[in-house]
């Protein structure tokens, strides 16, 4: 197989005027100037054109992939539906998920987690953990405001992520949707 040599000019012969950039500095600034005068005109009018929202008097409502903050499950007794495998934080990327099992004493459910803890300062919303989880314990909520002055307030323990399967029906239809999952059983109930 012959060896062919390309030669490449990278020494572009440009004019006088392209050398100067002026023309693209007068349509860049024109451009700009377009959008200011017709949304300054559209606020003093009322039809304004820029997408403005008055947060936090107006909410917007996010699509049905939006991935918030992470949440856990609780089932219909209060419990999490973790099982606490591990997949979740071993899927994490930024470690930031820490779980510790344990076991329930009325052996309803075989294992529980003893502690479940997310570092909101360390996540990145990426929504592995809730690739991974087999029982649909944790999803991506559409919680945005984790705000806070202090590192050690974005610890969230397990009572403090624990949200009602209610309130995550919209997410938890996205998901088997979008993964074609079936929906997860339900683990038994005392009594049952």
């Amino acid at each position: 197989m012959a060896v062919r040599v390309v030669t490449v000019n990278r020494v572009a012969k440009l004019t006088w005027v392209e050398r100067l950039y002026l023309p693209m500095i007068l349509k860049g600034l024109w451009v700009t100037s377009r959008h200011f005068f017709r949304n300054l005109w559209g606020f003093a009018t009322g039809r304004s054109e820029a997408f403005v929202v008055q947060y936090p008097e107006e909410r917007v409502d996010f699509a049905d992939a939006f991935r918030g903050m992470p949440v856990l499950v609780a089932r219909g007794d209060g419990l999490p539906r973790c099982v606490a495998c591990g997949l979740c934080e071993f899927a994490c990327p930024t470690d930031c998920i820490r779980i510790v099992p344990g076991e329930l004493p009325d052996d309803a459910v075989e294992r529980t987690p003893r502690s479940f803890t997310i570092d909101m300062a360390r996540c990145m919303f990426c929504g592995l953990c809730e690739e991974s989880c087999p029982e649909e314990a944790i999803v991506m909520s559409r919680e945005v405001e984790i705000a806070t002055f202090t590192r050690d307030a974005m610890l969230y323990e397990k009572e403090h992520l624990l949200v009602p399967e209610a309130l995550l029906e919209r997410r938890l239809g996205f998901l088997r949707a979008e993964y074609g999952r079936e929906r997860a059983p339900a683990a038994p109930r005392d009594g049952a």
